[in-house]
């Protein structure tokens, strides 16, 4: 929630907007809260207002997002609504404008899921005695057109009294 809400101010709608997008591109970026509310007291928040930034982005995790994205998220969650970009200038920022390939991207997380992956988790072989393939597959059959008749729902006879 946008300072001024917190602290009872009258507000631009549209400033709100901007801050609470601010905080989703935020948590969608780094997978978590920028902070826990946008108060002077609280202590991410003034680490950003006091512009005390490299703590901010060390204790966030932050430290490798691109110069263009921790420019735009701070614009964003500017305490003077007033400071805060509009959608226009949204628009043009240089983070939104960057050239992306999603081709690209995909494959980037991909290579930096499978490094995080255990030898174990990334290969199964048979010999690995938790290995569930040929026995498990009696678990897996198709059901047959009597047992499915068991499940079907007659609205005309079924209902919930």
């Amino acid at each position: 929630m946008a300072p001024e809400i917190k602290e009872g101010k009258q507000y631009d709608g549209r400033q709100i907007d901007i801050f609470s997008t601010g905080v989703i591109l935020f948590i969608i970026v780094q997978g978590i809260f920028p902070f826990k509310e946008a108060k002077k007291d609280e202590y991410f928040y003034n680490l950003i207002l006091n512009n005390k930034l490299d703590t901010y982005w060390k204790k966030v995790g932050g430290q490798n997002l691109s110069p263009e994205f921790k420019d735009l998220i701070l614009k964003m969650f500017s305490y003077d609504g007033n400071k805060r970009p509009t959608i226009d200038q949204l628009k043009n920022h240089p983070w939104v404008k960057k050239p992306f390939s999603i081709k690209m991207t995909r494959s980037s997380i991909m290579d930096k899921l499978n490094e995080k992956r255990s030898e174990k988790t990334a290969h199964t072989s048979k010999e690995d005695e938790k290995y569930r393939g040929d026995d498990m597959k009696e678990l897996i059959r198709q059901p047959s057109e009597s047992q499915l008749e068991l499940y079907k729902f007659n609205d005309l006879m079924d209902h919930d009294i």
